[in-house]
């Protein structure tokens, strides 16, 4: 039987690398094949078509690329092991004097239910120091499964006690908030150290305590967050989509934490000071967070607590911080079936959280406060949106007025850059797949244009898992009439930008 089990397991792991190399043979064959059908004017160093397109827009934006790639391979592969060398040394004596874990649920399936509260009681088993759960629920029958779950997982000589808050089921702000306001009445210690789990969450060993040693070690950090991998319920390229996504945050989240400016505390899993996390503005912020838009008025932030308990960290003056050895399993249910129409939810739900964020931190931080690369970081993701879309709409139209060269120039140009953006990804300790340069390029093009529309309907928000969608409570004309502004500065915006191509296609004398 052990035998017929050690085959198949060599079977399924030969198939694996077989696919994987004939997916890697198939992305060289392409590079090759459009090489080969480009004429070789357009390979002269002294040609002038189309170098300003690819040349001149291009630097900018993969010189910012390159900055947070090199700034994160810094942190990943010399200074943070230098730092968690220290920690090592430091041992038992950085742990806080109590650690709390709240854990949110609501609507998750009982199978990813089972796991995540197994894999948080395990995590509370291995601390040498008191831990109280704290979870916010909505269905007794979530209750009962994670109450049987800690009695099978906890030893009854272990310092480990459960809190249970019961929701309304109005949204994640409302549970957080009420289990943060259970976590301020147990008064706890100023050194001890908070986790907030998402319910769809797995924790991997050792990740509690590989962050939240460096809050001890850090003093001026309020709040870490963590590494995600993640295990995606749907089709093979939505599983890459979003393990691609994973590379790209781990990646970035490196680069910021250099600049101790982790500009969000992901849901998933981050950690906080407990001084931080019961401070009542911080708890405000997270229940009832608003943005004042000079064309929109005021209204809730419906999700995106993530980004609101950054900006509470950053305004109570603490630091934030990344532990990439600190690792989660995400257990990912996508919003649809349809790869193009949950990935379209998911990335206005994202986008519009992160543009929502950005323009209230430069107008209420400012850059003293941010410092000047985050506040650089933040300003370019107001204009990446567009730049992001000029090579693509720039090539559509030259490839039609004039020749189709250009479409295949620019095709070899996109295959190629992100196959080596891909490659490069190898070093970030994540698994990379052949189908990461279409997985790239689809998330620049379709996300860049849910950027855009975003930008102009930031007031539209849902939540994928609950369906619910926010209600500002206007009046049928501030409705209709922030439609319709809403309309005609999206299509103001789009002609300035047909503009600008035009000018570039004029500027660059292709013909």
């Amino acid at each position: 039987m052990k035998a017929n089990l050690r085959q198949v397991l060599k079977i399924n792991t030969l198939n694996y690398w077989a696919a994987k190399f004939f997916g890697w043979m198939c992305l060289f064959g392409v590079i090759a094949l459009l090489a080969s059908s480009i004429d070789a004017v357009y390979f002269d160093p002294d040609h002038k078509k189309f170098i300003f397109l690819i040349g001149a827009i291009g630097l900018w934006r993969y010189g910012n690329a390159t900055v947070h790639y090199l700034r994160g391979m810094y942190f990943l592969h010399w200074k943070f092991p230098r730092m968690r060398k220290a920690v090592d040394a430091m041992g038992d004596s950085l742990l806080p004097s109590h650690m709390y874990m709240v854990v949110t649920s609501f609507r998750i399936p009982p199978e990813t239910t089972y796991k995540v509260y197994k894999s948080v009681f395990k995590e509370c088993q291995r601390m040498s120091i008191p831990v109280t759960v704290i979870i916010s629920i909505v269905e007794k029958g979530d209750e009962r499964l994670i109450r049987e779950i800690m009695q099978n997982e906890v030893d009854d000589s272990s310092t480990v006690d459960l809190v249970i808050v019961r929701a309304r089921g109005t949204g994640k702000r409302d549970g957080l908030a009420h289990a943060f306001r259970a976590l301020s009445r147990l008064m706890p210690d100023k050194d001890a150290a908070v986790g907030v789990v998402d319910g769809d969450t797995q924790l991997l060993p050792g990740c509690v305590e590989n962050a939240v040693k460096f809050f001890g070690y850090l003093p001026s950090v309020g709040g870490i967050t963590t590494n995600e991998f993640c295990e995606v319920e749907g089709s093979k390229l939505m599983r890459e989509w979003h393990t691609m996504r994973f590379v790209q945050r781990h990646i970035n989240m490196c680069s910021m934490a250099v600049s101790l400016r982790v500009m969000t505390m992901t849901g998933r899993l981050s950690f906080f000071r407990a001084s931080a996390i019961t401070d009542k503005n911080f708890i405000d912020d997270v229940q009832s967070d608003s943005l004042d838009h000079w064309r929109l008025g005021r209204f809730r932030f419906l999700t995106g607590d993530d980004k609101s308990s950054w900006f509470s960290l950053m305004t109570q003056g603490w630091d934030t911080f990344y532990v990439p050895d600190s690792d989660t399993l995400t257990i990912e249910h996508p919003p649809d079936n349809n790869f193009f129409r949950a990935t379209r939810q998911l990335m206005y739900r994202w986008y519009g959280n992160s543009l929502r964020q950005n323009f209230r931190s430069i107008k209420l931080l400012g850059w003293r406060r941010l410092g000047l690369f985050t506040t650089y970081v933040l300003y370019d993701q107001r204009v990446s949106m567009w730049t992001c879309l000029i090579g693509l709409v720039t090539t559509a139209i030259a490839g039609f007025l004039y020749s189709i060269d250009f479409l295949l120039v620019y095709l070899l140009w996109v295959v190629t850059s992100r196959t080596i953006v891909t490659l490069l990804f190898f070093f970030s300790g994540h698994k990379v797949d052949p189908t990461y340069p279409l997985a790239l390029y689809y998330n620049q093009i379709v996300g860049s244009v849910m950027k855009v529309y975003s930008m102009f309907h930031m007031d539209q928000q849902s939540w994928t898992r609950q369906k619910t969608k926010l209600d500002s409570g206007s009046g049928n004309f501030d409705k209709r009439l922030n439609a319709w502004s809403s309309k005609i500065l999206l299509f103001s915006s789009a002609s300035i930008f047909l503009g600008v191509v035009a000018l570039i296609l004029d500027f660059s004398n292709i013909t």
